[in-house]
């Protein structure tokens, strides 16, 4: 690679769209390398613009690797969750892509898009390309992309939730979750939570973990309080920025990651928690 390679400058773009379209940071990761490699090979005189030619490519990448994986999302052990990305570490993000865009609520709401579907809805609302450049990245059309983009925008819309606390009170309220579920306070713990909180739990079938949702505050609390009880003694919590929410991950004396818990607040309360539990997607997280 020569130092006037343009490849570096557009890795933080490329890698926002793989992990915004995989919600995976090693099959981003993947994509990266792939899109490299034939950023390598292309014959220059057809790479007119670089940062068109490689967000198709990763694009067009991103679009097959779910075609793929559909069915392994399918037959996917309990609820699916994004591979938790620790934003207190350097991340490879441009600065100007709301931090929403990156929560898992979000990431999850898009597992209901199909690839293209995504795609054309990632190009648009959060990188902000022209449909003209969707149309070439995606093989559509003009018109298809904007009718596709309307629906996909619709959807997310609806169901998008909002984030509007504090950082200081999202701090007091997950240190109050932590220690109360350390120390057995179960009226403590409910004070933390919405009388109607969801709690997903991904462990993959590789550990223990609920196969579907759990609602109500009072069944959430008896969970955790029963399930930290078997706990290994050498887990330390830290609280951390997963997605762009507030989270706890914790980690064995040996730095080797437990389980990363990012939370959706409103108000004084927690109305979602999601907790990723599957050691293959944690195998990312440092302490």
């Amino acid at each position: 690679m020569n130092s006037a390679d343009p490849f570096p400058s557009y890795r933080p773009l490329l890698f926002s769209i793989a992990y915004r379209m995989l919600g995976s940071v090693m099959d981003a990761e993947d994509m990266l390398q792939e899109t490299f490699l034939r950023w390598q090979r292309a014959p220059v005189e057809e790479v007119e613009n670089p940062r068109a030619y490689l967000s198709t490519v990763v694009t067009r990448l991103c679009i097959d690797q779910l075609r793929s994986a559909r069915v392994q999302r399918e037959e996917y052990i309990g609820p699916w969750l994004p591979e938790p990305l620790i934003m207190n570490d350097p991340a490879p993000l441009e600065s100007t892509i709301l931090a929403e865009t990156l929560s898992t609520a979000f990431l999850v709401l898009l597992e209901n898009l199909n690839p293209v579907e995504r795609a054309v809805y990632l190009l648009r609302e959060v990188f902000d390309y022209d449909y003209a450049e969707i149309a070439h990245i995606t093989s559509k059309t003009e018109a298809n992309c904007r009718q596709l983009f309307s629906r996909a925008k619709r959807y997310i819309t609806e169901r998008r939730p909002r984030f509007d606390t504090d950082p200081a009170q999202e701090t007091r309220l997950l240190t109050q979750f932590t220690q109360t579920i350390l120390s057995g306070d179960m009226n403590g713990l409910l004070e933390t939570l919405a009388a109607d909180i969801v709690l997903y739990s991904d462990g993959g079938g590789v550990v223990a973990a609920a196969r579907s949702p759990i609602s109500s505050a009072e069944k959430v609390a008896h969970l955790y309080l029963h399930s930290f009880r078997l706990v290994p003694t050498d887990v330390i919590f830290h609280l951390a920025r997963i997605n762009g929410l507030p989270g706890v991950v914790g980690f064995y004396s040996d730095g080797r990651p437990y389980c990363a818990m990012a939370f959706h607040i409103e108000g004084r309360k927690i109305r979602t928690i999601y907790q990723v539990l599957n050691p293959e997607k944690l195998r990312g997280i440092r302490r």
